[in-house]
C-alpha cells in the first residue's frame, strides 16, 4: 500500500501551513475552561475562520488523506482544537453526509461548517454500560413525530448544544440491535433537561440528559426506522477511525517535551525512563502509520473508516495512558500539581480505555470482524 502523498496533497499542506502561520497570531485569548458559553463562541469563531478560508469541508467533502493532512498540520501549528464542534464535525456531520437524505444534508451540514450550530452525542445510558445496544430510551411514533422518553449520560457538550445525535428504541419487541433508530433532536425542545457532570479533571464537558415526552419530527430520523444500529456503526467508525488523529500528533509532541524535561531534571539518567520513552516513540510512530493505513483503506471504500479503527483505538488509548504515566514519573512530586498541564492530561487519559467504546468492546470487534473468531 502506498502511504506517500501526491503533489496535489503536498501543495494543500504547504498552502494550509502558510495560512495557519498568518492567522494564528491574530486569535483572541482562549476563554477559561469553565466558561462554556465563552468556549462555544471561541470554537464557533475558529470554525467560521476555517469556513471563510475554504478549509471547513475537510471533515466530509475532502478525501480522507486531505483530512489527515489537515488534522496533522493544525495540531502541529497549535491551532485551536475543534472543542465544542467535536461531535458535529467528527461524528454527526460525517454520519449525515454518508447516510442522510439530500434535505438533511442541506439542513444540517452547512451550519456545522459555518460555525453556527453545536451538536452533542446522546448514545450512552446509565444502565447500558458498554452494551450500547441495550439502551432503553423509547421513541413512540405519534403521527409525524416520535415521542421520546428516557435518559442519556456522558452526553458530550450537551449544555451548549443546539442538536443531539440521539439513539432511541423504536421497536421494543425486535432483537436489541434491530429496534434502534438514529434521530437528530433539537436541544431546545420541550421536555429536555440537561444536568452537567463534573469529571475527575474538574471539567464539565459531559452531562446527563433527561427526556420527558420530547417530540422529535420523523423527518429528523437519519436512515430507516429500526436501522439505527447500522447508522451508529458508521458514526462509531468515524469516532474510532479519524477523530483521534490530531491527538496522536499531540502525543508525539508531548513525548518530546517529556524527554526534554527528563534531561533537564536528571531523570534521563535512569535507563528505565529512557527505555520507556524510546518504546513510546516507536509506538506513536507505528500508530501514525496505522492511521495512514486506515485512511488509505477508507479512501478505497468511499470515505468511511473500516474496523481497523478499532485496532487503532484499542492501542492508542493504552499508549496515551502509558505516556502520561511516564510523564508523572519524570515530574516526580510535581505530578501532583494540578496547575501543570500534563497532570490534567494524565487524569483525562484515564477515560480513554472507556470512551468511544471500551477496550473490551474493541477486542471483541477485532476478534469477531478481523480475526473471524466466533461470538461469545
Amino acid at each position: 500500500m502506498d502511504l506517500s502523498y501526491t503533489p496535489a496533497e503536498e501543495e494543500f499542506r504547504a498552502r494550509l501551513r502558510e495560512w495557519l502561520a498568518k492567522v494564528l497570531p491574530s486569535l483572541p485569548p482562549k476563554p477559561s475552561p469553565d466558561d462554556w458559553p465563552g468556549r462555544r463562541a471561541y470554537d464557533l469563531g475558529w470554525q467560521r475562520m476555517l469556513y471563510d478560508a475554504g478549509y471547513a469541508d475537510v471533515h466530509w467533502d475532502a478525501s480522507p488523506t486531505t483530512r489527515l493532512i489537515f488534522l496533522e498540520e493544525t495540531e502541529k501549528a497549535g491551532a485551536p482544537y475543534v472543542g465544542a464542534n467535536f461531535v458535529g464535525l467528527l461524528h454527526a456531520g460525517p454520519t449525515i453526509a454518508a447516510e442522510g437524505s439530500a434535505g438533511q444534508r442541506a439542513r444540517w451540514l452547512p451550519p456545522i461548517l459555518r460555525g453556527e450550530e453545536v451538536w452533542c452525542q446522546g448514545f450512552s445510558e446509565p444502565d447500558a454500560g458498554s452494551d450500547l445496544a441495550s439502551l432503553r430510551t423509547r421513541a413512540r411514533r405519534d403521527g409525524d413525530a416520535y415521542v421520546v422518553t428516557g435518559s442519556k449520560i456522558w452526553t458530550s457538550h450537551a449544555e451548549v448544544a443546539d442538536w443531539c445525535e440521539l439513539l432511541v428504541r423504536t421497536d421494543a419487541q425486535a432483537p436489541k440491535h434491530r429496534g434502534i433508530s438514529w434521530l437528530a433532536m433539537p436541544m431546545d425542545a420541550p421536555g429536555v433537561t440537561v444536568r452537567p457532570l463534573r469529571t475527575l479533571a474538574g471539567s464539565t464537558e459531559f452531562a446527563e440528559v433527561f427526556l420527558d415526552e420530547v417530540r422529535v419530527p420523523v423527518a429528523n430520523r437519519v436512515g430507516e426506522e429500526n436501522d439505527g444500529w447500522r447508522v451508529t456503526m458508521v458514526t462509531l467508525s468515524f469516532e474510532r477511525g479519524t477523530a483521534f488523529v490530531g491527538e496522536v500528533v499531540a502525543c508525539r509532541r508531548v513525548l518530546g517535551e517529556i524527554a526534554r524535561e527528563a534531561r533537564a531534571n536528571g531523570r534521563w539518567d535512569d535507563s528505565g525512563v529512557r527505555r520507556r520513552l524510546g518504546r513510546l516513540n516507536a509506538e506513536f510512530r507505528a500508530l501514525w502509520r496505522l492511521t495512514q493505513w486506515n485512511v488509505s483503506e477508507g479512501e478505497a471504500s468511499g470515505g468511511v473508516p473500516g474496523v481497523g479503527g478499532s485496532v487503532f483505538k484499542l492501542r492508542y488509548s493504552r499508549a496515551r495512558q502509558e505516556l502520561y504515566d511516564v510523564a508523572a514519573e519524570v515530574l516526580g512530586a510535581d505530578a501532583l500539581d494540578l496547575e501543570r498541564g500534563w497532570v490534567l492530561d494524565r487524569l483525562s487519559s484515564l477515560s480513554y480505555t472507556i470512551a468511544a467504546g471500551t477496550s473490551e468492546i474493541q477486542r471483541n470487534i477485532v476478534g469477531e470482524r478481523i480475526l473471524g473468531l466466533p461470538k461469545g
